[in-house]
């Protein structure tokens, strides 16, 4: 499985997910960084076939709209600190990767992780 991790996650994120075996860029491996429009993030993940990761509801929005990003795991948390937000991802990650490979929008918080029907 692919990612494509947005500017308002942590780069930790995108090296712990690679540690465990997965494709990842994240924003600041872009050429614009972290200046990359939500436009080129949904562009790049369907060129790569990504599933985009962010809190940005933008990017909620558009799925809903116009199905671009074609997968996205939305986190909910609110404020996060990155440790934490990495062990949330971590401890729920083989439930992520079986969800999406059934589901195009995934949502994790502090207490649940929600399949949003298509």
């Amino acid at each position: 499985m692919k990612f494509l991790i947005d500017a308002n996650l942590p780069f930790k994120l995108a090296l712990h997910l690679r540690n465990k075996g997965f494709d990842v860029i994240h924003t600041d491996d872009l050429p614009n960084k972290e200046q990359t429009t939500d436009r080129e993030i949904r562009k790049t993940s369907l060129e790569q076939d990504r599933v985009v990761i962010s809190k940005d509801s933008d990017f909620l929005d558009s799925h809903i709209i116009i199905g671009v990003p074609k997968k996205f795991l939305f986190i909910s948390t609110g404020n996060i600190i990155n440790r934490n937000l990495i062990n949330l991802i971590e401890s729920n990650l083989n439930q992520i990767v079986d969800l999406l490979s059934e589901y195009d929008l995934i949502e994790i918080n502090n207490k649940e992780i929600i399949a949003h029907e298509n």
